[in-house]
């Protein structure tokens, strides 16, 4: 399980306010944003925005989404191409958090073999 509430806070302290230094402006885009999708996943799968984890935000909830800003809040392509692209951003961010961990996971595996290691090969004969 991965629980979006703590990556949703660490894309923006992390990621928006230090590695990015975005405006504040693009800050309350992405807030609002978000705060639309956790309102529309919370109806849609009926479960509480504290309760919902990353797999939650598949493709279908997040078409579903685009299509509810369009055709519901009569948002213009423009706004919902925006939304989007918060949503992008944010899915970068935690792919960038997976592979790190990977990372680190493997890093702290030893592989080390000894010198002469000698792999026994299998006989096809």
């Amino acid at each position: 399980m991965n629980s979006l509430a703590p990556q949703l806070q660490a894309f923006f302290s992390e990621r928006l306010r230090r590695q990015k230094s975005a405006s504040p402006n693009t800050i309350v885009a992405y807030r609002d944003t978000f705060r639309l999708l956790l309102r529309f996943a919370e109806t849609r799968l009926g479960k509480a925005a504290s309760d919902l984890d990353l797999d939650d935000l598949n493709a279908h909830l997040l078409g579903a989404f685009l299509d509810s800003l369009e055709k519901e809040r009569k948002n213009s392509a423009r706004t919902r191409n925006a939304r989007l692209a918060a949503i992008h951003s944010f899915h970068s961010f935690t792919s960038w958090l997976r592979a790190s961990r990977v990372t680190q996971h493997l890093s702290s595996v030893s592989w080390q073999f000894p010198r002469n290691a000698v792999i026994a090969e299998s006989s096809t004969s």
